[in-house]
């Protein structure tokens, strides 16, 4: 069964960091690209960054981009987001995802979601 299991978020201040984490199973973890995806109050997902399979290339968001880092442990199956210099407009749930097998079979999970809140 996959799981995917969010923590980290919180209440924090302008300017604050958070570090997210989601801890993956049931799958070949090193094998996917990874995503974290995020949906404010009242409006739709978003997407924010991916990660490829080795952890050695990423993709940003604009939103985003120079201020949150993804990363990956392999080894742990585990799936990081570095948020710094945050803002009020991040504040969101933020959940990770995968996309499991291959089409037509494939199938997308998500985690349950870690709400982020930035407000002084």
């Amino acid at each position: 069964e996959v799981q995917l299991v969010e923590s980290g978020g919180g209440l924090v201040q302008p300017g604050g960091s958070l570090r997210l984490s989601c801890a993956a199973s049931g799958f070949a973890f090193s094998s996917n690209y990874m995503y974290w995806v995020r949906q404010a109050p009242g409006k739709g997902l978003e997407w924010v960054s991916s990660i490829r399979f080795g952890g050695d290339t990423t993709y940003y968001a604009d939103s985003v981009k120079g201020r949150f880092t993804i990363s990956r442990d392999n080894a742990k199956n585990k799936l990081y987001l570095q948020l710094n210099g945050l803002k009020a407009e991040d504040t969101a749930m933020y959940y990770c995802a995968t996309i499991v097998g291959d089409a037509p079979y494939s199938f997308s999970y998500w985690g349950q979601g870690t709400q982020v809140t930035v407000s002084s």
